[in-house]
């Protein structure tokens, strides 16, 4: 392997950077940002075919796994869509999602210093919180979700804050980009705690698990006090009454116990289980390659009418877990499939956290596992793929951070 690969010209390497640059800044403040980046890295990697080319050779071994995993799941989708004789839009997500490999090629290309993600989700998330911040206070919006859906809106804002995380990890030596990502990590937890949406806290459980577990190697004075001030704002969301955080968790529990016995199915956690219970009738009927969508719908309305699940729930768009989703309309090998776009990307940036806090990739490694971590908290009480915005977010963030890594591995090489 070349360790010294000879990068494009300025002008690329600035290009590439300002896409970067431009994914997490837009993600939430205009309705299709996200989806022009993603065209715009698939036509750059085809203009820079040669580059992109020599990169996906040099660091195959690498990403082999990660790609073909993306590529089993298109493969899938596509299968299902011509044997079940659906509409062949079914692949447009996985096609796309697959497609998102070009940033990172480019990426690899071009020698795009990971600095300019960090500043990207930083200012992405200090341009959501006054959009969401007006929506609930100016006009009273009680759920407020920018220009799309709440719970999207506060997903994503807590992954653009724990990118900028990394991002203040990475730059603590220097107190000016550090503060600009500290201001980031508050603005991107501010703005989904406003939104109100209680599947975020799962996957900032999951996220502190790994930051216990690495960053007690890490003497930085700067990143202490970040993240003391982000649990201060935590704990201050919970103790006052005016960001309902309390509140929702209260309404959370009580729901959950009225369903159990019995009770009304129509609030936000009773819908929930009421679909898990459908889901979970379906994939006990067809557990090896479950039912399009379509099918699954009809079903669930057989069910309704034999008083096995209540009809409150049958106009809801999906079942509200991916999991589950993924087994009820793929059975377990769709299941197996899509658990490999989280499982594969999430083994490649375990194995460079091993590098320890100093190595050059361990940022780039821990941004990338706190947002594969965080789409699986989100995806227990959301279809987070279910919209094209979260999933090529996902895709994007993923394989850019993959490219990231290799950079940095390739410096140090």
């Amino acid at each position: 392997m070349n360790s010294n690969p000879t990068h494009p010209g300025a002008p690329v390497r600035i290009w590439i950077g300002i896409l970067a640059f431009l994914l997490p800044c837009l993600s939430l403040v205009t309705q299709s940002g996200v989806g022009l980046l993603s065209f715009l890295f698939m036509a750059s990697s085809l203009i820079l075919f040669k580059p992109s080319r020599d990169a996906l050779r040099r660091h195959w071994p690498e990403m082999r796994w990660v790609v073909l995993a993306f590529l089993l799941y298109f493969l899938f989708m596509l299968g299902c869509a011509l044997l079940r004789g659906v509409s062949m839009s079914l692949v447009d997500k996985p096609v796309r999602m697959l497609l998102a490999a070009s940033a990172m090629v480019l990426v690899a290309a071009a020698g795009t210093p990971r600095q300019v993600l960090w500043w990207g989700a930083s200012a992405g998330a200090l341009l959501a919180l006054p959009v969401v911040a007006w929506q609930r206070i100016a006009l009273g919006i009680d759920r407020p979700g920018g220009l799309i859906n709440p719970i999207t809106f506060g997903d994503l804002a807590l992954v653009l804050a724990l990118v900028a995380l990394a991002g203040a990890i990475d730059l603590r030596q220097h107190a000016r980009q550090a503060l600009l990502c500290g201001a980031g990590v508050l603005a991107g937890l501010g703005a989904s705690l406003l939104t109100g949406t209680r599947g975020g806290w799962i996957a900032l459980a999951l996220a502190a698990l790994v930051l216990l577990r690495h960053l007690r190697m890490l003497d930085s004075r700067r990143v202490r006090v970040l993240l003391a001030a982000g649990a201060a704002l935590l704990a201050s969301a919970w103790l006052v009454p005016a960001f309902g955080v309390q509140a929702r968790f209260a309404q959370g529990v009580a729901d959950a116990r009225l369903w159990y016995e019995g009770g009304s199915v129509w609030t936000n956690v009773g819908t929930r289980l009421e679909l898990w219970k459908g889901a979970l009738l379906l994939i006990r009927e067809h557990p090896l390659l479950g039912l399009d969508f379509g099918a699954c719908r009809a079903r669930l309305a057989e069910f309704a009418q034999q008083g096995q699940l209540d009809p409150l729930v049958l106009p809801l768009p999906h079942l509200q877990n991916d999991a589950l989703q993924a087994f009820a309309t793929g059975g377990v090998v769709g299941f197996l499939a899509w658990a490999g776009i989280l499982a594969a990307p999430l083994l490649f940036f375990s194995r460079r956290l091993g590098a320890g806090v100093r190595a050059p990739q361990f940022a780039a490694a821990l941004a990338g596992t706190m947002v594969v971590l965080g789409y699986l908290g989100f995806g227990l009480t959301e279809v987070i793929f279910w919209s094209m915005k979260g999933s090529l977010f996902y895709a994007l963030m993923v394989f850019l951070l993959m490219g990231f890594c290799l950079n940095a591995k390739e410096k140090i090489g």
